[in-house]
């Protein structure tokens, strides 16, 4: 059974910021997570927790990262998988660890450099939520280094499948993946030059994406592509909030 992503967590440089952006922007609830020893708010969509919200690690300042937004791959045992991604040319940034209460992980790398979580919860598995469902993550995209290469690493790690090709023209192919269905769930392109790593972009599911743009601007963030119609019929804007982490906003055909 293929691994997916099933957390997401930003980190950045004003944890009360973003949570006040986050919440008018995508319309979460928000709670502190009590017992994890740094300040941690959980973001939920009805009542089910979708992702949560950090201080940018030290050690991640020192690294140069900026503010970002990042996924939890499931794993079955974090340890070995950290070993296989390290093994197939990945980097481990942070060795495995527990999380009382939580579950254990690792912070990675494909060998491409774009960062990725493992994590193997300690609780119960949750019931599948739709992917239009919203407030969700409703798409997930790799801007690699050079889209085959990287769809081969998580293929293999995780058991990702080809659902098909799309020729963007100049832009090249975007390779759009599933995770044991014949149902995208995701997108892997080749970086334009201009971006200066490869990295995932996460996007969450509004209403509409005229509206969600406008709440992107008129609560400091920044509109960097869009909004514009996807083939399906679906709509998209991509953004960066007021401390500069990057995501988008998907809105389904109607």
């Amino acid at each position: 059974m293929a691994s997916e992503f099933f957390w997401y967590e930003l980190m950045t440089t004003d944890v009360a910021a973003a949570e006040a952006f986050y919440k008018k922007v995508v319309g979460w609830t928000s709670q502190p997570f009590e017992g994890s020893g740094v300040d941690y708010v959980v973001f939920s969509a009805g009542e089910r927790g979708v992702a949560g919200v950090m201080l940018l690690p030290e050690e991640a300042k020192a690294m140069g990262t900026p503010p970002c937004w990042m996924g939890y791959v499931h794993a079955k045992d974090v340890d070995a998988a950290t070993a296989s991604v390290q093994k197939a040319g990945g980097a481990v940034h942070r060795e495995p660890s527990d999380i009382p209460g939580v579950g254990r992980f690792s912070v990675v790398a494909d060998p491409q450099g774009a960062a990725f979580m493992l994590m193997s919860p300690s609780g119960p598995d949750e019931q599948p939520i739709p992917r239009t469902a919203p407030g969700h993550v409703g798409w997930h995209e790799l801007y690699a280094g050079e889209y085959k290469a990287a769809f081969g690493f998580y293929s293999k790690q995780f058991g990702w499948t080809k659902v098909r090709d799309f020729d963007m023209g100049e832009m090249g192919i975007y390779l759009i993946f599933g995770t044991g269905s014949d149902e995208g769930v995701g997108g892997i392109m080749t970086k334009p030059p201009q971006m200066p790593m490869p990295a995932w972009q996460f996007y969450f599911n509004v209403d509409d994406i005229q509206a969600g743009a406008k709440r992107i601007t008129d609560n400091g963030g920044k509109i960097t592509m869009g909004p514009m119609e996807v083939p399906g019929g679906s709509w998209v804007v991509n953004a960066q909030d007021p401390q500069g982490a990057h995501f988008a906003l998907l809105a389904a055909k109607k």
